[in-house]
């Protein structure tokens, strides 16, 4: 027993140790919250004590099922027909999905469709029976397709409270993975920084993880130990993988129904990205009403088709997909209208998971008759070397991909350094 305390006990400073160290080394954080300090057009949000939020639910047999009342929907004639009807996977699991859609489309409130509360994954002997090519994917293809009907995983950390007042203009949502501290930290102290900006603009920020794939004890004590510090994580119980980044959007829409349903505008992006908080702030100022109701920007893709190289990060086999791409917009950052959400969260139950998150988003947007705009301001291919680290040029942008936290940093303090001169 007393070795079993011992081993614990230095497992627990070890933990600690790790975070103190890591911290330490933001030394430019500090000089950022100094610089910070002197800018007036921004309040930080003071910590606030997460509250409870009560969801009532419908007991049967052990289990806990959820009723959403959701929104009437409608699903694009366009989008049925740029999807076409063939013998791929996807594509007909897809107009499978339309036809139990089109079936229900009736009923007001009704639970979640096809979700797996006690999620198991697909035997390999079924899958090959509809894809008989399945063998030649790669591994983690597999490992997709298996868990392609798990909806619900465990919230692990919550942030109930983050959405406590019902005038969050913005809300950053970032997704990011266990291992980067460091980047959510250069986030949080500078174009993520939660407070009151200009004109009274209140902004939020949660970060969006999975668990380890490595299955680290140590390295999720740590994230715990972050998500208590911070209150800004919110944590699920999957695998963190990038074929897994569809299901965290999905699981981003339900919190949102359940937690910030009132926010004004949604920025989802990666945690390697540079953002232009102001900037952002001005152009959903500046937007007619009827723009800011159906808003979905940033870098257009067009014309994409899948990729076939199995190589390639982002290939798709020809039996899993075929067909173009709708309009997307880039995944390393995008804005989009906060009451669009319910529509997205239900007609998100009709598109099967596809393994690119932001091409899914775009699907989902095409679905509910949302067409993507393109705004100059997103630089998800990043800008010219020569203006990587002129604060001048990013003050016209609003985002730019992709930054370490280090250049973050020094980007963000020269940009509100009042020595500056554009």
């Amino acid at each position: 027993m007393r070795k079993t305390y011992f081993k614990f006990l230095i497992l627990a400073v070890a933990s600690s140790l790790c975070l103190v160290i890591f911290y330490s080394q933001l030394k430019d954080v500090e000089v950022t919250q100094r610089d910070l300090a002197r800018n007036p057009s921004v309040t930080t949000a003071t910590p606030r004590k997460p509250t409870t939020l009560v969801i009532s639910t419908i007991k049967k047999k052990a289990k806990s099922v959820m009723l959403v009342k959701l929104p009437p929907l409608t699903i694009s004639e366009n989008f049925r027909k740029d999807i076409p009807k063939n013998g791929a996977f996807w594509n007909r699991k897809l107009h499978s999905l339309l036809r139990q859609f089109d079936s229900t489309m009736n009923n007001e409130t009704r639970k979640d469709p096809h979700v797996k509360f006690h999620c198991q994954s697909e035997s390999f002997e079924l899958l090959q029976t509809n894809i008989q090519d399945i063998q030649s994917y790669p591994p983690l293809y597999g490992d997709f397709l298996r868990g392609m009907e798990c909806r619900n995983p465990p919230l692990l950390h919550d942030q109930p409270g983050k959405c406590a007042s019902d005038q969050i203009f913005l809300l950053f949502a970032i997704k990011s993975i266990p291992k980067h501290f460091e980047r959510r930290q250069a986030v949080r102290e500078t174009w993520g920084r939660e407070g009151l900006y200009e004109n009274g603009l209140q902004v939020r920020t949660v970060f969006l993880l999975g668990r380890s794939s490595a299955d680290d004890p140590t390295l999720d004590k740590m994230v715990s130990f972050e998500a208590q510090q911070f209150q800004d994580l919110l944590i699920w119980d999957f695998h963190d993988t990038f074929y897994n980044l569809t299901l965290k959007e999905h699981v981003f829409f339900k919190w949102m129904m359940e937690h910030c349903p009132q926010v004004s505008f949604v920025f989802k992006g990666d945690d390697d990205v540079f953002a232009n908080t102001q900037a952002i702030l001005n152009h959903l100022k500046s937007l007619e009403p009827e723009q800011a109701s159906s808003l979905y920007t940033g870098q257009i893709i067009s014309d994409a088709t899948p990729l076939r190289d199995p190589k390639i990060k982002y290939y798709v086999p020809q039996s899993f997909y075929e067909g173009p791409y709708p309009p997307y917009a880039g995944g390393g950052g995008f804005l989009f209208s906060g009451n669009l959400l319910p529509s997205l969260y239900h007609v998100s139950f009709y598109i099967p998971f596809y393994p690119i998150d932001d091409v899914y988003a775009g699907m989902c947007f095409k679905a509910i008759g949302i067409t993507p705009t393109k705004h100059d301001g997103f630089k998800t291919f990043d800008i010219r070397e020569q203006d990587r680290e002129n604060p001048c040029v990013h003050k016209d942008l609003l985002l730019v991909h992709q930054r370490n936290p280090q250049q973050t940093m020094r980007l963000w303090r020269n940009m509100h350094s009042s020595m500056l001169t554009c």
